[in-house]
């Protein structure tokens, strides 16, 4: 749903959450705007499901990929704002790394994804029995 908030109404809030509006948001048309600040603030500032730190280093393991300069830096920023180490970050960036290097193997060798799948199943039952030993 879109909401119905004039412009002014919501750059203030913006300016009273963050200290200034960001300019990527001055080119939103108004009847957008409200619509994605509540987004923004929701799940880029809000407490959600997943813990802001931890989405921040999604974020920027993710735009490490997409190749987005201004992505990596906002993530980046916003993860060391809601305690990520730079070891945490290089983590992040790492996994990413080695991700996307299994998918392109994965897919460049045509591997049977009806096998991987049954693998996978079997790795997750057996890792789970041996979890349950472990606990015992």
């Amino acid at each position: 749903m879109i909401t119905t908030r004039d412009r002014h109404e919501v750059e203030m809030e913006m300016k009273e959450t963050l200290g200034l509006v960001p300019g990527f948001f001055k080119s939103i048309p108004d009847q957008y705007l409200d619509y994605e600040w509540q987004m923004f603030k929701k799940l880029e500032l809000g407490e959600t499901l997943i813990p802001n730190k931890y989405k921040e280093l999604m974020g920027i393991a993710i735009h490490a990929e997409t190749k987005c300069a201004y992505c990596t830096l906002f993530h980046t920023e916003a993860a060391k704002l809601f305690g990520a180490t730079e070891e945490e970050i290089q983590e992040a960036v790492h996994f990413a790394k080695m991700s996307v290097g299994w998918s392109v193997y994965l897919n460049g060798m045509r591997t049977d994804y009806e096998e991987f799948a049954n693998e996978f199943t079997r790795i997750g039952a057996f890792l789970k029995t041996k979890q349950l030993t472990n606990a015992n």
